[in-house]
């Protein structure tokens, strides 16, 4: 597997939306906090805490944990840079360093950091996979909540300022961008995964997650404008049993407890706003239940909303978000049918544990056993 030119560019790309969407985040909070509009400042501030937070324990951990492979001492600049928040910085700085090197000058030199004669090309993909599992952690922590705050205060107001469309395009391409990446790059990361080659099945992946997600967002957000404690509680409700699917499948991504019980947590919110396989088993089943239950939630919040005596929206307008809520539950209903159908890279091999051929590392058993789909 190498490393190409254009890997090497997406990455940079990865990065530059990743600040694109930092610095719009700050300023939509600024915003609101300027317009005297503080509660939703501070949950947009909220939003980001709580995903980066998150973000720089799972990778602090990961540093850590390839120290002690790599048999060095744990550095106290590390935990010093993931303290000030810039774990994910630093994560990119050693990724785009090497990558550079690999892509275009074809350096077979050992890294310094790892001190361990190992494939460059399958270094730099493994760095990337981690930055790959980070962003997605931080778009659904943080980039999802923000996107439904951002969706509530437009509909609320029935208009927008230029820094709230900034935040809601930026989301939904963060969103999007990391959920692809993600999954090619984990892919990729797994010798015994075929990859996921090809514009047509990335982008019908693509919109099956784009669609279902903003169906659900925007049936959230209706609910919200019904009653914000009934919003709440379903949130929560579907976050619990999140988690205790989590726990169900026993999850073995962590090395240590603590951590793991963090993952859990981190899985059972993720999986309040989309479907992953969390354990890399036959999930067809489960799949069929999760969108089942999806789509009787929205059509039973869209005909709750309709036969509510509390008037919101004016009919006009509450029938084209009706429209939009259907329609795009249903093109991403069929997105995910051609995709599983037609386009997933494993659909003509038997079902089979997830599991990976060669040398079993602790870097590869981290991959191993993360959402795959």
């Amino acid at each position: 597997m190498k490393y190409t030119k254009l890997n090497f560019m997406l990455s940079v790309l990865g990065i530059i939306i990743y600040i694109t969407d930092l610095i719009v985040d700050i300023g939509v909070s600024v915003r609101f906090f300027y317009e005297g509009r503080n509660v939703f400042g501070i949950l947009t501030v909220s939003f980001m805490l709580f995903g980066t937070l998150v973000v720089q324990c799972f990778s602090y951990s990961w540093f850590k944990a390839d120290l002690k492979k790599a048999g060095q001492e744990n550095q106290h600049c590390f935990l010093l840079l993931h303290c000030l928040q810039g774990g994910v910085f630093t994560r990119y700085w050693f990724a785009l360093k090497k990558g550079y090197h690999v892509a275009f000058k074809n350096s077979s030199k050992t890294d310094n950091f790892m001190e361990e004669q190992i494939d460059p090309h399958k270094e730099v993909i493994d760095r990337m996979t981690d930055l790959s599992m980070l962003r997605l952690f931080e778009t659904y922590l943080e980039g999802c909540p923000q996107l439904v705050l951002q969706l509530y205060t437009f509909l609320e107001h029935g208009q927008a300022n230029f820094s709230q469309y900034a935040a809601i395009t930026v989301s939904c391409c963060a969103i999007s961008w990391s959920t692809v990446d993600y999954q090619v790059a984990l892919r990729k990361s797994l010798p015994d995964k075929n990859l996921l080659n090809g514009f047509c099945p990335k982008f019908t992946y693509l919109f099956y997650k784009l669609f279902t997600l903003l169906s659900w967002m925007l049936s959230v957000v209706l609910l919200l404008f019904l009653n914000v404690k009934i919003a709440l509680f379903l949130l929560l409700f579907l976050w619990f049993l999140g988690i205790l699917w989590a726990f169900k499948k026993q999850t073995q991504f962590c090395a240590s407890i603590s951590m793991e019980l963090l993952y859990r947590v981190v899985v059972g919110f993720i999986l309040t706003f989309t479907f992953f396989n969390i354990k890399g088993q036959n999930t067809k089943c489960p799949m069929f239940c999760y969108y089942i239950v999806r789509v009787l939630a929205t059509v039973g919040i869209l005909v709750v909303f309709w036969i509510s005596p509390v008037s919101i929206f004016n009919s006009d307008y509450f029938m084209s978000i009706s429209i939009t809520v259907a329609l795009t539950l249903v093109l991403g209903i069929i997105f995910l049918i051609v995709y599983y159908g037609t386009f997933h890279p494993d659909r003509n091999e038997e079902t089979k544990p997830d599991e990976i051929d060669g040398r079993a590392v602790q870097r590869d058993c981290r991959m191993k056993y993360f959402l795959m789909e």
